[in-house]
């Protein structure tokens, strides 16, 4: 103590406090920038859709893909090497179809990509990956196949860094396209990988645990158009189809028409289920002109944009349904 009542700071004391305010100013700095990215919200999710057409030249590239075809196991080789370096990990649902021309082994793929809520179910988008098997000439499937294909792999790269309410699970499903040439809706020879799919939630009593599927099918058309399909899940569609027109998009068009496809199988299970499909291609389907000319980016954006824009809502739906 000085005769004055002060406390005498020597050289040593000084300079120590000196360095103590210098950490701690930094640590509160530190401390406030961490404060700052936690309080961020978490960019828009963004489908690229210039990534999903280089998928889906990928895929055509390798030829036709029938079930059970080399090709087609090189199609899912190079599925699951996308999805890893997205940093999801893929999972193989092998099995043996019965066909018309005997036991084919067939593969879905599946990828999660997790939820902030764990315990009430997910959301399930799908797609076929498979192509029609052609004798006569060479299928290669650019929108019907190949386009649900690339659809999915981008929509894993845009939902990856999103904080999804519920898990949503991508689904590349093998054997959709019936084996015989034509579709007979009385046969089974049709929709094999989303039937047995199905099979495996019901034999593990977990198809509650599927809270909405959305099926993704020829979205690749250059003149794209899709009509409101009619088996389809109501408020599925109205929440998929809503976000449409408030982003202006024309593709989306709403008259009704009924359409067989993999959804069935999920809608036959008591699922929430809807068909997002362009049937209207009538230069190309099932022919040798679906091929790369016939496809474009644009036509994969538009329905990226639309289904980004209509999670939410569909989010928000389950979060009061359970």
């Amino acid at each position: 103590m000085t005769s004055h009542g002060f406390m005498r700071m020597d050289h040593t004391d000084h300079k120590g406090s000196v360095i103590f305010l210098t950490f701690v100013s930094v640590v509160v700095f530190a401390v406030g920038c961490l404060g700052a990215q936690q309080t961020r919200p978490a960019a828009t999710p963004k489908f690229d859709s210039n990534r999903a057409y280089e998928d889906l030249r990928q895929q055509v590239a390798f030829g036709p893909r029938p079930a059970g075809s080399a090709a087609l196991g090189q199609t899912r080789d190079y599925i699951k090497k996308q999805l890893l370096a997205a940093g999801l990990k893929p999972e193989e649902q092998p099995f043996d179809a019965q066909t018309p021309i005997g036991p084919i082994h067939m593969v879905n793929i599946r990828a999660a990509l997790p939820g902030r809520t764990q315990g009430r179910g997910r959301i399930v988008v799908g797609g076929h990956y498979d192509t029609k098997l052609s004798r006569d000439f060479p299928f290669v499937g650019a929108s019907d196949g190949a386009s649900s294909g690339a659809f999915l792999l981008e929509l894993a790269r845009a939902l990856k860094g999103r904080a999804n309410p519920l898990p949503i699970e991508l689904l590349f499903l093998d054997g959709e396209e019936a084996v015989n040439w034509n579709w007979d809706d009385k046969s089974t020879d049709h929709t094999y990988g989303s039937r047995y799919y199905v099979e495996q939630l019901k034999k593990t009593g977990t198809v509650k645990d599927v809270r909405a599927f959305i099926l993704v099918d020829m979205i690749g058309d250059r003149d794209l158009g899709m009509r409101r399909e009619r088996y389809s899940t109501a408020w599925l569609t109205d929440a998929i189809w809503s976000a449409a027109k408030r982003l202006k998009r024309p593709e989306f068009l709403d008259p009704i028409t009924p359409i067989e496809d993999d959804h069935l199988e999920f809608l036959e299970a008591g699922i929430p289920s809807v068909d997002i499909i362009d049937l209207d291609y009538e230069c190309c389907w099932h022919t040798v002109n679906d091929t790369l000319p016939h496809v474009a980016a644009s036509s994969l954006q538009a329905v990226g944009d639309v289904l980004l824009a209509a999670l939410p809502a569909i989010e928000g739906r389950l979060a009061l349904h359970r």
